[in-house]
């Protein structure tokens, strides 16, 4: 049992992207326990209206691909699946993290518009951390997430970003981190990976911001047996002007499932018929501008090609935040998401409401 006197609760900013995507870093209650240990609660409430046209079916969020409509298609939705809660325990030099949102069944929600419009429950991370090295589930190391532009759509243009959660054991010293990462063939022999993916990243830090070098090596499982990979990014975030900032991310090489989502794959047929590591190029962009200490906006786009399947797909939003107070903001964003290579695209416009916890 507790004593009374150790129950110091406060109000305080998580300083960690671990806690946010697309947003500045959440806030959260902090319980003061015995022995130092602390306990504290976060997340936020989001509410997105959002209307699409065009003949890529309607999503949640656009996360790299879709269903192509024989016509063009309208469509309005309001979701909450984006909230989230998470928790973190500090025990000395151990450290705990946990976070689920309700996108259970991916972008479906796992929900009936019918009745109820449930949404399920899914876990996004899960880790514990001792000093230097981490073990569980969270970002991968190839990402930096830092870098992953602001939108009102979840996560902005995922079709050229590096953007996956998975089991990992990750060594950090200063801005070297190095990571064992759980394998998994995108397209390829489903549950042959027997080889975990390496991955290493060096973060260049200062009052500029910041930019991080990142390799990956991985051996994929094809139907003609196995082929090796490897694969490189560049990302950042670096300060410009006042309270503005640039952000980008430069992927090439074998990063199949690593990038763009559902937008590249791990392996494809060669013109002869035979299975080889899909080549992939992505390039995302984004400009984010304060109007004032309150009110800011970003403007992003992000492109994914690959040779093998001649993907070509792309993402582009403009939005505008207001902070009514430090938890609440409400957020407009319009945008465009295509499909070069199946004659498609969508456009929409978002409205979102968030409340920090």
């Amino acid at each position: 049992m507790f004593k009374n006197s150790l129950f110091t609760v406060k109000k305080v900013v998580l300083a960690t992207s671990l806690l946010a995507v697309t947003s500045a870093a959440n806030a959260g209650y902090t319980i003061k326990l015995d022995d130092g240990d602390s306990l504290t609660f976060g997340g936020y409430v989001k509410v997105d209206a959002r209307y699409t046209s065009g003949n890529i079916a309607a999503n949640d969020y656009w996360y790299g691909g879709g269903t192509v409509l024989p016509e063009s298609q309208s469509n309005f939705g309001i979701a909450v699946n984006e909230t989230r809660f998470n928790t973190k325990y500090v025990h000395g030099d151990v450290s705990g993290f946990i976070e689920i949102d309700f996108y259970g069944d991916a972008v479906a929600g796992g929900g009936n518009e019918l009745i109820s419009n449930s949404s399920k429950p899914r876990l996004r991370h899960a880790f514990v951390k001792y000093k230097n090295v981490l073990v569980g589930q969270t970002w991968t190391t190839f990402q930096n997430t830092s870098s992953l532009a602001e939108a009102a759509d979840f996560g902005g243009p995922l079709v050229a970003s590096a953007f996956i959660r998975q089991g990992q054991v990750r060594y950090t010293n200063g801005g070297l981190q190095l990571s064992i990462e759980n394998p998994e063939t995108y397209k390829g022999v489903h549950g042959d990976d027997s080889i975990p993916d390496f991955i290493g990243k060096y973060t260049f830090k200062g009052d500029w911001g910041n930019v991080s070098v990142s390799g990956l090596a991985r051996q994929l499982q094809t139907l003609d047996g196995s082929e090796s990979a490897v694969g490189f990014g560049i990302a950042g975030r670096i300060n410009t002007f006042g309270k503005d900032d640039f952000r980008f991310q430069v992927h090439g090489g074998n990063v199949g499932r690593y990038v763009g989502v559902t937008a590249s794959t791990d392996v494809a047929p060669n013109s002869a018929g035979s299975w080889e590591a899909e080549d992939t190029t992505s390039i995302m962009v984004a400009y984010r501008h304060f109007w004032t200490n309150d009110m800011r906006s970003s403007a992003f786009y992000g492109n994914t090609t690959t040779d093998l399947r001649d993907t070509d797909r792309s993402h582009w939003g403009v939005n505008i935040f207001k902070n009514v107070t430090k938890q609440l903001s409400f957020g407009l964003e319009v945008g465009n998401f295509e499909m070069a290579e199946s004659n498609a695209d969508s456009d929409y416009v978002q409205f979102s409401t968030k409340f920090v916890l």
